[in-house]
């Protein structure tokens, strides 16, 4: 005989979770042993484990004291370029007027730490020329000779007054003889506070190409967004940039200029400096006058990303030197991380009991609904942990904690229906699926609001609060589909065993323990009692705990009922008297 449709639902909706779980468990462990990324042990906060603590200074190009609302600025964006590199729960404040101090959870690797100090503003400039960056030549005898310092009398000033960012007048014999004898690796070299009216030396930043720039054209202010994406046609890398207004205007302007030096190479390409060090420089293949070009090249998704993120944020009015590198500690550490997981430990397990003393058999469809919820809960934290750079604050923990409460409130809602369809005299099986049918709704509303205030509370509370908010929205959701896909299908089947099926004392789902009285909205049936002692006691008490359950709408058409029922006795025993 084939199975019946709950059934075959049931089965389903339990492979589903399987797969699920199979594929969070596998694309972690892709993580972990493929790309060498991920862990099997979800990230810890600072709070909980400590990390790198990182002092910048701030300079302006005037050698003024910067203003707070630059320093508010920088270390927004800051915050931003951290964020961007995929490190969660880092803080990130300002101190002393003019500085700002860095707090990253664990250890800040090389690629992090040059996104925290490569922090000056964003300048766009054209270039006037370019070489390797060798210091040195081969003289005469055949040995490596350095190109000598250039002399004082060497000629400094343009012999015609350069017309464009772009006119090699602004190359004199001087500026010649300084990028011949320029070491891009030179601890005195200081390119990020170099004047902007004036030509620049400056290296790439990986040291590979040195360059000659024209004047500052424009600034890192005036880009609106740089995003990264693949070529649609091309099937490669890009980055799409988006000026503001006038930035389209003189981007045009400069665009137009460049695209016209094509044949005279490497006049036709534009810098992006920061930190006083190119980080692209692309040719002109274009005129753009909307203000949205995009930046081709050998590019991988990981270097794209990386340009995008410093040309979006880039433009900071300051530059800053590295004061401070420090290791510090937990503030909270393992002893606080350990209370917080006992008291979760009690929480489940007064939930434990609690299930079992009041649901008997059924208790244990609860431990096990909250046993997958906490194996799917750890296998997306450690996968936040490595796309997301999310890690568990000790916030995030209450948050965990707190989500077994409203989790016990959904296991009691859904099965109290089901005892009230068994005190309708339904039989189990209809009651599991009938009581779901009107405990899903109640559930889906309760989950959607806590889901709401969790997204509300992400959005305007504190950094500190955030990991909260982020736990509490995330096992709510998780809670849903462990419903959907393992408790009321755990239900259809064991209804259907002989233990919880026949109603056995244990179950849960006695109807004789439960009292059978209950036919409807304000209709109870009362129950024939034709003996004493516990039996008649216990149907009693049934009946008065459906009654306790009715609703005030039920009571008052329950009273409206009686107060009718009674008027018509009454009638009719005044009519047989007068007969």
């Amino acid at each position: 005989m084939a199975a019946s449709t709950p059934v075959k639902h049931a089965w389903r909706a339990l492979l589903g979770l399987l797969v699920v779980i199979a594929v969070l468990f596998g694309f972690n462990a892709l993580g972990v042993y493929v790309f060498k990324a991920a862990s099997w042990v979800p990230e810890l906060a600072l709070d909980l484990q400590g990390g790198t603590q990182i002092i910048l200074q701030a300079k302006t190009p005037d050698g003024a004291a910067p203003t707070s609302d630059q320093m508010a600025q920088a270390a927004t964006i800051i915050r931003q370029r951290v964020d961007a590199s995929g490190v969660g729960e880092s803080d990130i404040n300002t101190q002393a007027g003019n500085q700002i101090v860095v707090q990253i959870p664990g250890q800040a690797d090389d690629e992090t730490r040059a996104r925290i100090e490569a922090s000056a503003q964003m300048q766009l400039r054209s270039v006037l020329f370019t070489g390797a960056p060798a210091t040195s030549f081969v003289g005469d005898d055949g040995k490596q000779t350095p190109y000598p310092t250039p002399a004082p009398t060497l000629q400094a000033t343009p012999t015609a007054s350069p017309s464009n960012g772009s006119d090699p007048s602004w190359i004199t014999p001087k500026l010649q003889a300084e990028f011949l004898a320029y070491d891009c690796g030179a601890e005195g070299n200081d390119p990020a506070n170099a004047p902007k009216d004036q030509p620049l030396i400056t290296c790439e930043a990986d040291n590979s190409v040195k360059y000659i720039l024209g004047p500052v054209e424009l600034d890192g202010s005036l880009i609106n967004d740089a995003s990264y994406g693949m070529n649609s046609q091309t099937g490669q890398w890009e980055v799409q940039l988006k000026f503001n207004g006038d930035g389209t205007k003189l981007f045009a302007d400069v665009s137009t200029r460049l695209y016209g030096l094509k044949a005279e190479s490497p006049r036709d390409q534009f810098a992006f400096v920061l930190d006083g060090q190119v980080i692209s420089a692309p040719r002109m293949n274009a005129v753009i006058t909307d203000g949205n070009p995009s930046i081709t090249g050998s590019f991988t998704e990981q270097s794209a990303k990386t340009l995008a993120d410093q040309l979006k944020y880039g433009a900071l009015p300051l530059s800053f030197t590295v004061v401070s590198s420090d290791t510090i500690s937990a503030t909270l550490g393992s002893q606080q991380l350990q209370i917080g997981l006992i008291a979760g430990l009690i929480g489940l397990a007064l939930v434990a009991a609690y299930s079992l003393l009041s649901y008997r058999a059924l208790g244990f469809v609860i431990i096990a609904s909250l046993m997958v919820m906490g194996v799917i809960t750890y296998a997306l934290l450690c996968i936040l942990a490595w796309r997301m750079g999310f890690r568990l604050s000790l916030a995030g923990v209450a948050g965990l904690i707190v989500t077994i409460a409203f989790t016990a409130d959904s296991f009691i809602v859904y099965f109290e229906r089901i005892r009230d369809e068994l005190r309708d005299g339904k039989s189990i099986t209809g009651a599991v699926e009938d009581g779901w049918a009107s405990a899903k709704r109640t559930i889906y509303i309760a989950k959607a609001v806590n889901i709401l205030a969790a997204v509300v509370l992400y959005i305007l509370a504190d950094a500190t609060v955030k990991g909260f908010a982020f736990t509490l929205g995330l096992t709510t959701a998780i809670d849903i589909l462990i419903f959907i896909l393992f408790t009321h299908p755990v239900m259809q089947l064991v209804a259907r065993t002989p233990f919880f099926g026949e109603g056995h004392r244990f179950s849960g789902m006695d109807p004789e323990a439960l009292g059978a009285v209950y036919r409807g909205r304000s209709q109870f049936r009362t129950p024939v009692i034709e003996g004493k002692g516990a039996a008649v006691r216990r149907t009693a008490r049934s009946r008065g705990e459906a009654e306790r359950r009715q609703t005030i709408a039920e009571r008052k058409l329950a009273a409206e009922r009686a107060t009718k029922d009674a008027a018509v006795g009454t009638d009719t025993s005044k009519k047989g008297a007068d007969r």
